[in-house]
């Protein structure tokens, strides 16, 4: 197996690139090339999505899924934060915005929104927006640029960031919904007849944690 770097502005640029290496492919894809990618494709996603973060190409066959939610709730429930119950209070409405608002709000959360850049979109999580004057149990900002860290402010909720960068150590928030949304890709994505062969989540943070 080689690791690769592939840099595409677009979806086309992105597939004509992957037309240049050979067999087949594991690629992991951040915005813009979420949307474009998932629609160039015709790749089917939950409704509402719209987007992938995961995708491979085996026998020219290409398929993906988005695990940016899962691995945000797998992440919330490793610092003892279980979404059932709990609302969350959530900004912006990108692919990444909407993948949790799904993801949490089908493990019985709620949803309290502040307008970003973009407004989150209809979708199932509609159907668990928070009553008006109920305090959030735990806040993020999905229009942290990818790369960037948030920073975390007093409040009445728990503030989370889920972005990292260079400075990011293994116990960061961000870092953990990263390896927690890789994880989740392997299981049902990359290789889900070896789940059992996969390490956890906290032996690969251990391993991140060694300088």
């Amino acid at each position: 197996m080689k690791a690769v770097s592939l840099e595409a502005r677009s979806a086309e640029d992105f597939l004509e690139r992957a037309s240049e290496l050979d067999g087949d492919l594991w690629i992991s894809c951040t915005s813009p090339l979420k949307n474009s990618v998932c629609k160039k494709l015709g790749i089917e996603v939950l409704a509402g999505l719209e987007a992938v973060n995961q995708v491979r190409r085996v026998a020219g066959q290409w398929e993906g899924v988005n695990t940016d939610g899962e691995g945000f709730v797998i992440a919330c429930r490793h610092i003892g934060l279980n979404p059932e119950g709990r609302t969350l209070e959530i900004k912006g409405g990108g692919s990444t915005a909407r993948s949790i608002a799904l993801s949490w709000t089908e493990c019985g959360g709620k949803l309290s929104l502040l307008q970003g850049r973009r407004v989150l979109s209809d979708g199932p999580w509609m159907k668990s927006i928070a009553g008006e004057g109920v305090v959030p149990d735990v806040s993020i900002d999905t229009d942290i640029p990818p790369g960037h860290e948030q920073e975390t402010k007093e409040s009445r909720a728990k503030s989370l960031s889920i972005g990292y960068g260079e400075s990011s150590g293994h116990g960061d928030f961000g870092v953990v919904m990263l390896v927690a949304q890789h994880l989740e890709a392997w299981k049902v994505l990359f290789a889900p007849e070896r789940i059992d062969e996969l390490p956890s989540m906290e032996e690969v943070l251990q391993l991140l944690s060694v300088p």
